[in-house]
């Protein structure tokens, strides 16, 4: 589990320009017009489950840990990896989170080890294909694509799906 931003002002990662003459695009609207998204993956099958959060603050991930855990695991037994940030910690989620530990197995990861989480594949996976190289017209159409490239992921037989095993 771990959370992403997205925003209009993504940085251009792959174009000829001059050394030291970093090349903008016109945004339009605000450039400061991003998301935050919150994600999981299913270790089993390589799904990304995601949730676009209106703040990133613990009472938000109240909200897609409950969607996560009644809508799309209902009854399913969960190890859930989380990193050490503060809103992690939290009274209001430590509260939630209790009400599924007969199904839910917390993992913490060693601070600073953002490496070891394997949805930081996929957000990375994400933002060089569908931010990248981009200009959007709107934080909606962004989120579309987002949740376009999200679908396709989680279709076994797409071509460019992101995998996270050693033997695929």
């Amino acid at each position: 589990m771990d959370e992403s931003g997205c925003n209009l002002n993504y940085p251009l990662s792959k174009m000829w320009m001059k050394r030291g003459e970093q090349k903008c695009l016109p945004v339009h609207g605000s450039s400061r017009a991003g998301c935050t998204l919150a994600g999981v993956l299913n270790w089993g099958n390589h799904n990304i489950h995601c949730q676009v959060l209106n703040k990133l603050n613990a009472h938000e991930l109240c909200g897609f840990f409950e969607q996560l855990f009644t809508d799309i695991y209902p009854s399913e037994k969960i190890v859930l990896v989380l990193d050490n940030a503060s809103f992690h910690h939290a009274s209001e989620l430590q509260a939630m989170l209790s009400l599924f530990e007969h199904r839910v197995l917390l993992l913490w990861l060693p601070a600073y080890s953002p490496d070891l989480n394997l949805i930081e594949r996929f957000w990375k996976h994400l933002k060089q294909n569908v931010c990248a190289n981009r200009l959007y017209a709107s934080l909606k159409h962004l989120l579309q694509a987002v949740f376009e490239e999200i679908q396709l992921q989680n279709h076994p037989d797409y071509p460019h799906r992101l995998t996270f095993s050693k033997n695929l």
